[in-house]
């Protein structure tokens, strides 16, 4: 199925639900109007501290769901710290990245890297994503098409780069963020926690059930630095 069968069968569904509600039609603007009123008025619920340094708690909470992070001064410094990771974990030095990224100098850091969608074998997938959420080490990643969510699902190996500024401490900022730059969320909107894994057999969890075995975010800069569009172009 495309992205484009995919979006037609959700406003299908999404149509019957507002003709059960005596609805028809695309929302009005009154109506979009009211949801962003409610959204805006909504009391935001207890969250947890964090503290003032969100990009080490960020780095924490990943480490607690087997992620791994590296911290780089710049964008120039990404291929190479790439690099270093996929030869210590014995990896080939081959991958595929969204088309955001496809400017990097990845041939002088010794990888082959091609902007393009993923496929079966392809075991590497390098992403931006749109915030890093450090309450619990969470990516959250806005699908489109020049960053496909299949980047971050399908290679067994996934490497996310993610600028420092765009940590944000709780999910209420990343949503919010999302809403004032996209005013929509796009087609799939996925929060990624480390690697995929399964408790179904004997409650022994097993990494890698139903998508990558590895995740690994590469952090640039520091939060407050100036930001390039491969974190926030998810």
């Amino acid at each position: 199925m495309t992205d484009l069968d995919t979006s037609a069968a959700r406003r299908r569904i999404l149509d019957r639900i507002r003709g059960a509600q005596g609805r028809s039609g695309a929302p009005s603007t009154g109506e979009r109007r009211a949801v962003d009123d409610w959204i805006a008025r909504r009391a935001v619920g207890p969250q947890p501290t964090v503290g003032a340094d969100r990009v080490l708690h960020f780095e924490t909470q990943a480490a607690r769901m087997s992620s791994t992070t590296e911290r780089v001064a710049g964008m120039a410094d990404v291929p190479a710290a790439i690099a270093r990771y996929l030869d210590a974990h014995g990896l080939p030095k081959r991958a595929v990245c969204w088309n955001t990224l496809g400017g990097f100098d990845w041939s002088g850091a010794g990888l082959e890297v091609e902007a393009r969608r993923p496929d079966g074998d392809d075991l590497v997938g390098i992403s931006g994503a749109f915030v890093a959420i450090a309450e619990t080490g969470t990516l959250m990643m806005l699908s489109g098409p020049d960053t496909p969510a299949s980047m971050h699902l399908l290679p067994e190996t996934h490497v996310a780069v993610v600028p420092a500024e765009r940590v944000v401490a709780h999910y209420e900022e990343g949503f919010a963020l999302a809403r004032a730059e996209r005013g929509t969320l796009p087609r799939a909107t996925n929060l990624v926690s480390g690697p995929s894994r399964t408790g179904d057999i004997e409650q022994t969890i097993v990494l890698g059930a139903h998508g990558p075995y590895r995740v690994h975010v590469v952090i640039v800069g520091s939060a407050g630095t100036a930001g390039t569009t491969a974190g926030g172009a998810s």
